[in-house]
């Protein structure tokens, strides 16, 4: 009976979690807004047409942010939740400069000088020969000393990114989706009913458990390079010690 009642209680847990959807209800520049679910691992990238989904739990808060609007914080509400959807409006982040120069003026800067120079026709690797990546570049997270503040020069945008929390936010994102993405390709590689057989691991905890691992170890790096006898030897300390603390939470 008291197994029954636990097997129900995570049931009930595990199914208040549900895809909210979203839009950006801006008139403008609704794309690549990042929606992070603060209460969770769970986060979302708004499309063309400002449109997203998230996975929530009752009470969750989200995070809305963008270099051109305000961040904003939103509490999954009981109405928020039953309706499964919400409009955002966020507020524009203004900027004022207390100078502006037209025209081409020099700074000493080589980035910026280069970058004010038109150019009519870009030479594409691909045009001489050369094979390349064609993707979309990862945003580069610069550091704060020599990257943004330099000798003779200092990158507005990079110091407003740094002092607004937007790089520190960007490398969570980027962390949480490099394990996410291992976990995945663990589960696939082993099986779920491995980790079962082997180690005792439930199935609707093995990707908190995976997390755990990749929190504590050094299991991303050797699963990354194929060192599978230091991955079953990680799997192997780590599951113990996880067994006890979802045993302890039981009780």
């Amino acid at each position: 009976m008291i197994l029954l009642l636990l097997v129900v209680g995570s049931f009930e847990s595990i199914s208040q979690t549900k895809k909210l959807f979203g839009k950006i209800a801006n008139e403008k520049e609704v794309e690549g807004i990042h929606v992070l679910n603060t209460s969770s691992r769970f986060y979302a990238i708004s499309n063309e047409s400002g449109s997203f989904s998230i996975s929530v739990n009752p009470q969750d808060t989200l995070l809305i942010s963008s270099i051109n609007f305000l961040p904003e914080e939103i509490v999954v509400t009981p109405e928020i939740y039953k309706t499964a959807y919400i409009s955002i409006v966020l507020k524009e982040q203004i900027n004022e400069l207390s100078e502006v120069f037209v025209g081409a003026r020099f700074t000493g800067d080589l980035e910026k000088d280069i970058a004010q120079i038109p150019v009519v026709d870009s030479l594409d690797f691909y045009d001489v020969g050369i094979p390349g990546f064609r993707g979309t570049p990862e945003e580069k997270i610069p550091n704060m000393l020599g990257g943004v503040i330099a000798p003779t020069a200092i990158n507005i945008e990079g110091l407003y990114k740094h002092l607004s929390g937007y790089y520190k936010r960007l490398r969570t994102l980027r962390k949480w989706k490099g394990q996410d993405a291992t976990v995945s390709r663990i589960i696939h590689y082993f099986g779920e009913a491995f980790f079962w057989d082997a180690y005792g691991i439930p199935k609707e905890k093995l990707e908190d458990f995976l997390l755990y691992c990749l929190e504590t170890s050094t299991l991303q790096q050797d699963f990354n390079k194929g060192n599978n006898a230091l991955v079953l030897t990680v799997f192997s300390e780590r599951s113990l010690e996880y067994i006890k603390r979802i045993s302890e939470k039981k009780e």
